[in-house]
């Protein structure tokens, strides 16, 4: 399936609605359905929404400096956000940090932990290009710069570490 469905099917999931998307030869037929009406707020225990923060990481390094001590202090970081509540909802990976996503990364089993516990982890998919990381990511989706802009204007909170 093309990038683009991809794109289209997570938008259409996140605005509430089912998507069914069938391929015909070149052409795509993609069906939504739109929600009950009903709309399930998530909320914590004194009643207001919760906040919804997103952590944009642009380097496999936390910081400037040695490489060992921005790579020990990457894994430091995304450790302590698997143990912290409540959890980010989204992890945005741009420039060399995609690379924490693919095979072989130091904290790809952290980053598969955060995902299952429910943080999305949307890499961006012209840097997956750029270092030749086609087919290596393990985690996480490809994404693209309308998407990841729009879920940073939409966060209560963007952490850029």
């Amino acid at each position: 399936m093309l990038p683009l469905c991809n794109n289209v099917e997570r938008f259409v999931h996140s605005q509430g609605c089912s998507i069914e998307i069938k391929e015909q030869g070149q052409d795509f037929y993609i069906h939504i359905q739109k929600p009950n009406g009903e709309y399930d707020e998530k909320a914590i225990g004194t009643g207001q929404k919760e906040k919804k923060v997103v952590v944009y990481i642009n380097s496999q390094l936390l910081g400037g400096g040695d490489e060992a001590l921005g790579s020990f202090l990457m894994k430091a970081f995304l450790k302590t956000l698997l143990d912290l509540e409540p959890k980010p909802s989204r992890l945005v990976l741009v420039n060399s940090g995609v690379q924490l996503a693919v095979e072989d990364s130091k904290v790809l089993e952290t980053l598969q932990m955060l995902s299952e516990k429910g943080v999305e982890i949307v890499c961006c998919g012209t840097c997956i290009e750029f270092y030749k990381l086609d087919g290596k990511m393990k985690v996480g989706v490809i994404s693209n710069m309308y998407d990841i802009i729009q879920s940073m204007m939409e966060a209560d909170h963007v952490i850029r570490p």
